[in-house]
């Protein structure tokens, strides 16, 4: 599918910047889930992603015939974010979070110092443990690396996260994988005023719970720096093509952020000027 809108014409001027990096896309994809290796490499092709996200847990780093994704990765063009999924505690979380900085430092490539920090509550929900969250970011701080970190939609809890060191808070928009969108847009908000307060370049990015394009330029509207997403494209029933469309989103929903919306007003407010327009008077 040919795709005209390139992304670094169609973004403001003003690129991500994430630490000492900066991107020109703002939309990060996942690598798992995807049915076939090749399916995935096209699908970030097509989301303009300049970040990948990868969890290393050799469990999902490898496929059931033995291979690694990262063999199907252009390390040159992509920028790898290891994250430490399935960990359920910090001791497991800055041990993984290690070992991906081994890793990718064998690889040359330079997201070594990055980790995007998951640290979970349990099994079923997915949803962030507060305090071992904390705990690894200080940790994974102290020990030098760049903690962007996956939290709850709560403001004190995501004020904390930044206190702690980390270089991005990501407040989930809804569980991890579900699909559901963003359902407290009021707390995205209050994150987004929280954390930029007296910084307002601090990079806010929207975490899980992506299922379509209009839940991306949604993010992008309430004015966060960017999407973090995986499930939403790898289990679409046309992954390419749901990859183009978040890319799109992803932009639309920028611009339309820096464009500044209307105020919502409770009647009607004409388009065309009432001045000089025809009356009708009945019978006449």
């Amino acid at each position: 599918m040919p795709d005209t809108l390139s992304t670094s014409t169609a973004t403001s001027a003003k690129p991500l910047v994430i630490g000492d990096r900066s991107f020109d896309s703002r939309l990060i994809v996942g690598t798992g889930k995807y049915a076939t290796m090749d399916l995935m490499k096209d699908a970030l092709d097509a989301s303009g992603t300049q970040v990948v996200t990868v969890a290393v847990r050799r469990e999902r780093l490898y496929n059931e015939q033995g291979q690694s994704l990262l063999e199907f990765l252009n390390l040159d063009r992509y920028t790898v974010l290891p994250n430490t999924a399935g960990c359920f505690n910090a001791e497991d979380a800055v041990r993984v979070a290690r070992l991906g900085r081994e890793l990718l430092e064998q690889l040359g490539n330079p997201g070594a110092s990055w980790v995007k920090l998951e640290v979970l509550g349990d099994k079923k929900t997915l949803l962030p443990d507060p305090v071992g969250t904390l705990e690894a970011t200080r940790e994974l701080v102290k020990d030098g690396f760049s903690v962007m970190c996956y939290s709850s939609d709560d403001p004190i809890s995501a004020m904390r996260i930044k206190d702690a060191g980390a270089t991005s808070v990501m407040p989930a928009g809804s569980p991890i994988g579900s699909g559901q969108g963003i359902l407290n847009e009021n707390n995205i908000v209050l994150c987004l005023e929280l954390l930029k307060h007296g910084d307002p370049d601090y990079p806010v990015i929207v975490d899980a719970g992506v299922g379509q394009a209009s839940d991306v330029a949604r993010a992008m509207e309430l004015g966060a720096d960017g999407v973090l997403l995986n499930t939403a494209v790898a289990h679409a029933k046309d992954p390419v093509q749901m990859a183009h469309a978040m890319r799109h989103a992803t932009i639309a929903g920028q611009q339309s952020y820096l464009a500044g919306r209307i105020d919502k007003k409770l009647y009607a407010t004409a388009s065309s000027p009432m001045e000089g327009a025809i009356s009708y008077i009945p019978g006449e």
